[in-house]
């Protein structure tokens, strides 16, 4: 989301809408809408398309495969386990390839793609100065002051940061003040 303020309006709701119409809200509830319909486009491939190849070798449903931890197991007929424990393993199996699939569609129709945009602005942007770390500013500053106590150190007696005005003065007796 944005880090910009919500102004500051009287009222709950004033700041409410002001959050809502930031643009980001708008941006998320399209791509929770778009994500919906596209996990249904991921279940129908898996329970299409992913599920008959691995009934291929076993049952062609994956939600019914289960082990059996303490049996015997019975199991009716609308597949519920009446006697002994099951372990469901098969709606894991499912859920996790369905997973990897919408996982692996996202990462290589929207980031990759939008990442190379990205990487071809800035190219054409040119490179972008980024601004000091406040510990390279102290550490210049720190150079300059240590810069200038070295300066002050020299064999003319000159202060540091004075300049040749005041070491003359200083050096005709001319009371120059404190």
């Amino acid at each position: 989301m944005s880090n910009t303020p919500v102004p500051a309006k009287s009222g709950v709701f004033a700041g409410f809408k002001a959050f809502l119409m930031r643009g980001n809200v708008v941006e998320l509830a399209v791509a929770v809408v778009v994500g919906a319909a596209f996990g249904k486009i991921v279940d129908a491939v898996v329970k299409g398309f992913i599920n008959p190849l691995v009934g291929a070798i076993g049952t062609q449903d994956l939600d019914k495969y289960r082990s059996c931890l303490k049996g015997p197991c019975v199991i009716d007929a609308d597949g519920t386990v009446t006697k002994g424990v099951a372990l469901n393993w098969g709606p894991v199996l499912s859920a996790t390839l369905t997973f990897l699939i919408t996982a692996a569609v996202v990462y290589f129709l929207m980031i990759l793609p939008m990442n190379k945009y990205k990487e071809r602005q800035q190219a054409k942007a040119g490179p972008v100065e980024v601004p000091k770390t406040e510990i390279e500013l102290l550490t210049e500053i720190r150079d300059v002051l240590l810069a200038q106590q070295a300066e002050g150190n020299r064999s003319d007696g000159s202060v540091p940061g004075a300049g040749a005005g005041l070491a003359k003065q200083r050096e005709s007796g001319v009371d120059i003040g404190k």
